[in-house]
């Protein structure tokens, strides 16, 4: 439930960001996320969807994922919901966005996701990184920036979550030798690319079809990377259809040897979830680590 201080609250704030006074008529609990409450809010300016957070692990995360929405958003490649304003009330932080109405995939869903994320990777920037760091799931993603993608994938991805699994005692220090290994040879796996703006958490949770037909997504965990870090956090839990890769490769070809390195890609955000829900995910982390060496 939303506490009614706290809807007050959001009716001067939406009431300040109109101009003009708004009304909440009722708002209704969404599901799926395991991380915040979320909820769908009927106001008299239309609907909107909000995130509340009561922890304390990140006060600046709806900040952060809010600076992510605009970033893509701006880009005009794909239907990103834009933020309206976050803010922290009686100690939770919460985030209101545009409310998305789902409809039903076009046939060419697939196709034109493809195309989508293609247009959306076109666009670079002199470094790979960003110039803040912000979140994937609870945990803070260091962005870092480096002027070539294996000193940041190292730096910035592999060694810190790493060596926070080790401390935890998640993994052994012959799992941190393993990482350093491969971060020796990195130069002569990854195939030189200009940095591409990632959407960063790119799972079959983080999107939904839209009102008409189209893909849009949700969720991010942005930053300028390798292009294929998109691609292989699409393919860590079923993948999509393949249509989406045909796509993809019609528009803005992979690198030859691409599917060799979705494993090595996919490091990151195993690690991620390793951190988040425990062992469970140490055994594709080992295996993966030992894969490359």
């Amino acid at each position: 439930m939303l506490h009614v201080s706290l809807l007050e609250h959001l009716q001067q704030r939406f009431t300040d960001f109109f101009s003009s006074s708004t009304s909440i008529y009722q708002y209704k609990a969404v599901y799926g996320g395991d991380i915040n409450r979320c909820f769908l809010l009927e106001t008299s300016k239309g609907n909107f969807f909000i995130k509340v957070n009561a922890s304390i692990f990140g006060l600046d995360m709806f900040e952060k994922e809010a600076m992510g929405l605009i970033l893509l958003a701006d880009t005009g490649a794909v239907k990103i919901p834009r933020p309206l304003f976050n803010g922290k009330f009686n100690q939770q932080i919460f985030l209101v966005i545009e409310y998305i109405d789902p409809g039903r995939p076009a046939p060419d869903f697939w196709e034109s996701f493809g195309r989508s994320l293609a247009q959306l990777h076109y666009n670079s920037a002199p470094q790979f990184g960003l110039h803040y760091n912000n979140y994937i799931g609870k945990l803070t993603q260091s962005n870092r920036q480096h002027s070539s993608w294996n000193a940041f994938f190292s730096a910035e991805r592999l060694f810190p979550l790493v060596h926070k699994a080790y401390e935890k005692g998640m993994l052994e220090p012959g799992h941190v030798a393993a990482a350093e290994q491969i971060s020796g040879k990195l130069h002569t796996l990854f195939p030189e690319e200009q940095p591409s703006l990632l959407h960063g958490d790119l799972w079959n949770g983080n999107f939904i079809a839209a009102a008409n037909g189209e893909a849009a997504l949700f969720d991010p965990a942005v930053y300028f990377g390798s292009r294929e870090m998109d691609m292989a956090m699409s393919l860590l839990f079923g993948g999509f259809d393949t249509r989406f890769y045909e796509a993809y490769e019609h528009h803005f070809p992979l690198q030859p040897g691409w599917r060799q390195r979705v494993a090595l890609c996919q490091l990151y955000p195993l690690l991620v979830h390793l951190l988040l829900f425990g062992g469970s995910y140490r055994e594709r982390v080992v295996e993966t680590l030992g894969q490359y060496n």
